[in-house]
Formats: structure tokens, C-alpha cells, sequence
């Protein structure tokens, strides 16, 4: 993973760089910096390259990458599958070759289409005078844009300043709907940037895909979808639309519960649907926890006590089977670190013991606990108190691993400075409440700084992990948001399904630019093996109705598959647990204005 910095100056102005953006870009890749800048023979314009390495494979290789025909390449991806890279190879320099080697665009998108695992790239074609750049099909790593008129600079970066409360932005995010060509000797001579899009195959006759451009190109810039009609193929499969014939009926008293979910599994169609998922989620993690260099993010080689991978960990039934798969694939040798993050409560009042003993009569489970009465700890939030029962199981499953459940403990004093100093400017340009919740939580979770517990003493810790596994991608395939039983019960599976395929194609506008920001500025690389290309391939095979029943009760029927699979894993309570947002769980929402809506716009996101 990188930071990656672009600009594309058609003018003889001059001007100053943000200074605040290439300490982001550096916190991203702490393991090497470079620059590189050269202006065009007839000095009509100018190009700056500027990249910053989290080293994660191979041998260090330095970015900006330059080959001996004077091509440029900054990538920020991981190539995971579908075309060769070796174990000791850096796949920085595989597609740089594979790119250099390309006559034409058509072979441009053939390469791209053929890469399984995230990436946003920049790449400046010599002989042709091109620059190419674009993000992966679900926007898995960040690439933001704009265009400065008064000066004619165009410039890319994976992240930005935010806004001031006196200031405006610019900066867009690039729409993962293709790949960008920009013809810079074209753009000299008119001294204007044109963006030629190749889209994805799936939005070639999408007719908002232009109302989707004209809304994210940078002002002053110009865009036009390709007159050849080259698209870049989708490498994954549609969507399967069946609709089962006959209507089924909600009916949340339904006797299915945790207690007898195993009865699915006697089928023997179902247990095979549920062996596959496991299979090739098994295999998406495995890709993703191994080939690491056993190195923390500066450069030191890691203890016998120190973790390569961490898991943002709630105990639910996706950070859960994350976790058991990952078990199968990390030596156990080696630490797993969970990472658990929680916001301080307002002191609870005390009540009379009565009353606590009938709330605690009245709860059967961890989930209807009333934390704000029971608690013993100002952060023993919902999050945390499903944390430790999920380590317990992990711990059943696997006594010979050492699980390191860190428990990430943030005070409203804490949140308003970094909100302030950094995650402002990592949330940007997204900006509503929602986007400041999880761009927090998020933010300090994969810090990865708090406490772990040995031998009933707790211990300051901060987790070596380069990797964080994150569970993104679960609930948007699954039907595992309320919204999902709310459409369900109004236009059944039709609708249903309407709303599963809107979640897929705009989960990159709505939370992986922003996560891949919040997580890489710690120098830690985000992986979603939910949206593994084979993962997402194999669920939109299915119908709708092997992926969840929302017909079920709450708990069984929402992510229903899912929740199979961590039976067969050998998963217990947690495999019922309902779905809680992050916001809710870690408490982050408690901290604010109770009557904001989550769309909302977010003041606290402006900075002094």
C-alpha cells in the first residue's frame, strides 16, 4: 500500500504544495519516500509524482517507479489473484511490465479487468503522452481529485485537507465506475483537462452513469465515455435476480432461533451452499494474512509475542469468522490481535438494587443487558461486552493461540483533539454525521492502542499489525441491515433484491475511500475479505433466498448463511448475535447530539 500524490501543471505559475497532505500521505507509507518531476520537452506542461510505501511484499520497491522507457507508475493495491505474482516478487514492478507492455487501450483494460484485490493507481504512458488512473471496481482504495482553474492544475492523491469553518474544498472523490485516460499533450494545447472514461462493463448503459460523472468530475475538467465503446470487464458476475414463485409470509415468531439453528444444516443442498462460502472465504483470508513481511510498520523485525495480522473486532458473526478462518491460516505461533474499540459512558446513576435485580431477571442474554445500569466500567459499551464473550469462544476453539483483546478505550476529550488534528481530513470529502462516526471509531480501532489483560492485570499495548482484516461487505451482500427488513416487508424479494444490488454499487462512495484513508494513516493496510472477487462472485450466484430469510425472527433470518457457516465453524452465541452498527456498539453515537440524523452534514468535521 501507498500514498500516492499527482499533479498535472498546465501553467508557468507558481504555487505552494500543502504540507499537511504529504504528511498524510508519508504516515501512509512510512517505509520510503520519492519524488519525481519532469516538465514536457516544449515546456507546455509540467508532471509531479510524488509516493510514499507501506512495504508489504517482496523486496522494497521504491515509488514513483520508473522504467527504462521513461513509463511511471504509482499503484496502491495488492494483487491477490488473477494474474502471477510470486511470493519474492513486488507487484509494483509486475504491473508496471505488464502496463509498459500494453500496445493499445483495449490490452490497458484486459490487464486491469484481470487483477483480483484492491488498487488506485496513476500511470503516465511516455511514448503516448497518456496518464492513466482509476480505482478498483468497489473503490477499495482511496483516490481523490481536483482541478485548480486560476493556475490550470490538475491534481490526484489518495487523501486531502478538509474543510475550515471559513474555507471551501474542491476535492472530489474518483468514482470507481472505470478507468480515466487524460491525453496531457491534448490537454496542454487546450489548456483544459478531459477525462476519457472506459467504464465497467455493468455501467455501460447505466443511464446514471453520466448524472453519476458530471456530479463527480472536478470543476473546470470535461469528461466523455470513450467513442470506441471499450469497456473494462467486470470481475465479477451479476447479480442473480430470481424470484422465488411463491410468496413468503414475514413472521417474526418463528420458532427458528440460535437454539436450533443446526436444523438448516440437515439438508443436504444447504450444507453444501454452506461449505462452498466457507471455502471460498477461507481461501480470500488466507490470500490475505499470508505473504507478509514478518516486519512492523518501522522496519523492525517483529518479537515471538508480536502480530502481523489484527481483526476490527466486535464479537459479531463477521469479525468472528473472520477471526476462525484467520486461525486456520496465521501459524499458531504467531498473536492475533483483536481490536476492540469503545467510548466512555457518562457515569451511570445509581439505582436501587430492586430495581437492577429485575433488569437483570429481565435479560437473557448480553445483547438486552441494560449497559448504562449494569455496568461495571465506563466502557464495557455493547461492543465490548460482546468482545469478551467472542474471545472466550475463540479461546475455546483455539487454547493454543494467543488472542490479544485490546481493549481501545477513547474519552470525548481524546476524540474532539484527533477528530481535530487528523480525522477531519482523513473523513474528507465525505462529510455527515455518519461519516464522522465510523471515520472516528474506525480511526482509533486501528490505531490499535489500549490495554490487553494477562493474568487479571491489565497491561498497556499497541498492536504491530500491519494487516487489519475488517468485516465491510458482510451486511451490503447479506441483507444485514434494518433497512434490508424494511424493504423486504414492503416489496418482498424483488425489492429485496433492488436494494442488495444499490448497496454493492455504492459501497465504494459510501465507505471504502473513507475507511482505506482513516486505516492507512496509521501505516496499516485495510483488507476486506468479504469483497474478495471469488467471495462476491459465488454470493451473487445464489438467489436471494439462500443468502438470507428475512421472514425470520431478527438474529437468524438477516445474514442467515452466514450465521449456517459459523455453526459449521463451530461458532456459538455469537453466530445469533443481531446486527449492531459501529457507532451504536462502541457508544461513538452517545457522545453527540442525540437528534442528529446520520445524513446529516457534520459541522465538527470543519476545522479550526
Amino acid at each position: 500500500m501507498c500514498g500516492i500524490f499527482f499533479q498535472l501543471t498546465l501553467s508557468a505559475a507558481q504555487f505552494e504544495k500543502d504540507k499537511r497532505i504529504y504528511e498524510f500521505l508519508k504516515r501512509r507509507g512510512p517505509n520510503s519516500s520519492r519524488e519525481l518531476s519532469f516538465p514536457a520537452v516544449d515546456l507546455s506542461y509540467h508532471c509531479s509524482f510524488s509516493a510514499h510505501v507501506l512495504h508489504m511484499r517482496g523486496l522494497l520497491t521504491l515509488q514513483p517507479f520508473q522504467d527504462d522507457a521513461g513509463n511511471v507508475l504509482m499503484w496502491n493495491g495488492e494483487v491477490f489473484g488473477g494474474i502471477s505474482v510470486m511470493p519474492e516478487e513486488n507487484d509494483t514492478t509486475v504491473i508496471c511490465q505488464k502496463l509498459s507492455s500494453c500496445k493499445n487501450s483495449l490490452e490497458v483494460l484486459a490487464l486491469l479487468s484481470a487483477i483480483q484485490g484492491p488498487w488506485a493507481f496513476v500511470f503516465y504512458q511516455k511514448a503516448e503522452d497518456y496518464l492513466w488512473f482509476g480505482r478498483d471496481l468497489f473503490g477499495r482504495r482511496s483516490l481523490l481529485w481536483k482541478y485548480d482553474a486560476e493556475i490550470s492544475v490538475f491534481t490526484l492523491t489518495s487523501v486531502a485537507a478538509g474543510i475550515s469553518a471559513l474555507g471551501q474544498s474542491d476535492w472530489k472523490e474518483v468514482p470507481a465506475v472505470g478507468v480515466f485516460k487524460v491525453d496531457v499533450k491534448a490537454a496542454a494545447q487546450s489548456g483544459s483537462v478531459s477525462f476519457e472514461l472506459f467504464p465497467w462493463a455493468r455501467n455501460v448503459i447505466n443511464p446514471s452513469l453520466s448524472e453519476m460523472m458530471v456530479n463527480s468530475v472536478p470543476s473546470g475538467c470535461n469528461f466523455e465515455i470513450n467513442r470506441a465503446g471499450l469497456s473494462i470487464t467486470s470481475p465479477v458476475c451479476p447479480l442473480n435476480m430470481s424470484i422465488p414463485e411463491k410468496k413468503v409470509e414475514v413472521n417474526p415468531s418463528s420458532q427458528v432461533s440460535g437454539g436450533n439453528l443446526e436444523e438448516f444444516l440437515i439438508s443436504k443442498e444447504k450444507t453444501e451452499v454452506v461449505n462452498r462460502l466457507i471455502g471460498v472465504l477461507s481461501e480470500a483470508v488466507r490470500r490475505r494474512v499470508h505473504s507478509l513481511p514478518f516486519v512492523a510498520k518501522d522496519n523492525l523485525p517483529l518479537s515471538s509475542g508480536q502480530a502481523s495480522i489484527a481483526i476490527l473486532f466486535s464479537g459479531g458473526i463477521d469479525s468472528m469468522i473472520l477471526a476462525v478462518l484467520a486461525d486456520k491460516h496465521v501459524p499458531v505461533h504467531q498473536p492475533i490481535d483483536l481490536l476492540n474499540v469503545a467510548f466512555k459512558l457518562k457515569e451511570p446513576k445509581k439505582q436501587p438494587e430492586k430495581k437492577l435485580k429485575k433488569q437483570r431477571n429481565k435479560s437473557n442474554n448480553s445483547e438486552t443487558v441494560q449497559v448504562s445500569s449494569l455496568s461495571s466500567s465506563p466502557f464495557d459499551v455493547p461492543d465490548r461486552i460482546t468482545g469478551k464473550a467472542g474471545l472466550k469462544e475463540l479461546q475455546d476453539l483455539n487454547p493454543e493461540r494467543q488472542w490479544n483483546f485490546v481493549e481501545i478505550n477513547i474519552t470525548r476529550e481524546e476524540l474532539q483533539q484527533m477528530r481535530q488534528e487528523r480525522i477531519c481530513h482523513l473523513v474528507h470529502p465525505l462529510d455527515t454525521v455518519l461519516d464522522d462516526s465510523i471515520g472516528c471509531a474506525v480511526w482509533f480501532a486501528a490505531r490499535g492502542k489500549g490495554v490487553i489483560t494477562e493474568e487479571e492485570e491489565q497491561k498497556p499495548f499497541t498492536s504491530s499489525a500491519k494487516v487489519i482484516l475488517t468485516g465491510i461487505g458482510a451486511d451490503e451482500q447479506l441483507a444485514g441491515y434494518s433497512r434490508h427488513r424494511v424493504r423486504f416487508s414492503m416489496s418482498g424479494h424483488e425489492g429485496l433484491i433492488q436494494e442488495l444490488a444499490m448497496e454493492l454499487a455504492r459501497i465504494s462512495s459510501r465507505n471504502l475511500g473513507r475507511d482505506d484513508r482513516v486505516i492507512g494513516d496509521h501505516g496499516k493496510e485495510a483488507r476486506f475479505p468479504y469483497l474478495d472477487e471469488e467471495v462476491v462472485n459465488y454470493l451473487n450466484s445464489l438467489p436471494v433466498w439462500e443468502k438470507a430469510d428475512l421472514s425470520l425472527p431478527r438474529g437468524v433470518g438477516e445474514k442467515l448463511l452466514l450465521r449456517l457457516s459459523a455453526k459449521q465453524l463451530g461458532l456459538g452465541q455469537s453466530a445469533v448475535l443481531p446486527k449492531r452498527a459501529m457507532q451504536f456498539g462502541s457508544r461513538i453515537a452517545k457522545m453527540e447530539d442525540g437528534h442528529e440524523k446520520a445524513s446529516d452534514k457534520c459541522t465538527r468535521l470543519l476545522y479550526d
